[in-house]
């Protein structure tokens, strides 16, 4: 690809911008890992959470087989299903999180990497996040069967992390997209055709 230099200073564009932008760049990283971190955090405490729950079972086990005593629920299949899922995405997402604080951070892995995994991680803790509630859900509703207000309740009070990280990382999610994957300021297509 030609890149034409300025006669001014003998920079191409490109390196004109980068000289101009170093600063964006630190803080952009510094965003960045605070936002991975944070990220890894939340997960790690889900994974921990959701490992444990997968061998503390609601309602505990029968002292003579060892086995569920709601083995044959069907929200018991519901429970172990979510929390199986919960687990899954958690671990997925602290692995993606890891994998952006290990980057190189170069000004090529603003454009598409950094973003397309911190979309990937922020999508997995949400699901992780929504699997945990539906398992506790769960769990509920086998050890309080017939109290319905508890188990209303809990629901009710469960729905509110969801709530929450929709309503804060979502935008966040959002903008990210757009930014990577949307409109950009200058129209790709038109360049082609200046190009040919």
């Amino acid at each position: 690809m030609y890149e034409r230099r300025d006669r001014s200073n003998d920079m191409t564009a490109r390196e004109l911008f980068t000289m101009n932008h170093k600063k964006l760049l630190e803080d952009a990283e510094i965003s960045i890992k605070g936002t991975a971190t944070s990220c890894t955090v939340v997960g790690a405490l889900i994974v921990t959470m959701m490992f444990a729950a997968a061998f503390t079972v609601p309602g505990g086990n029968d002292g003579n087989t060892g086995f569920p005593l709601f083995l044959n629920h069907k929200l018991f299949k519901v429970y172990m299903v979510s929390d199986t899922i919960s687990l899954v995405s958690s671990t997925s997402s602290v692995i993606t999180f890891l994998g952006i604080l290990t980057s190189r951070y170069a000004e090529n892995d603003f454009l598409k990497s950094l973003p397309t995994k911190i979309m990937i991680g922020l999508i997995t803790l949400f699901s992780s996040i929504v699997s945990m509630v539906i398992a506790f859900s769960c769990a509920f509703i086998l050890m309080f069967d017939g109290e319905a207000w508890i188990v209303m309740l809990s629901i009710l009070l469960t729905s509110v992390p969801v709530i929450l990280f929709v309503w804060l990382l979502f935008p966040l999610l959002i903008k990210t997209f757009m930014s990577t994957y949307g409109p950009g300021i200058v129209d790709k297509k038109k360049i082609k055709r200046v190009k040919s």
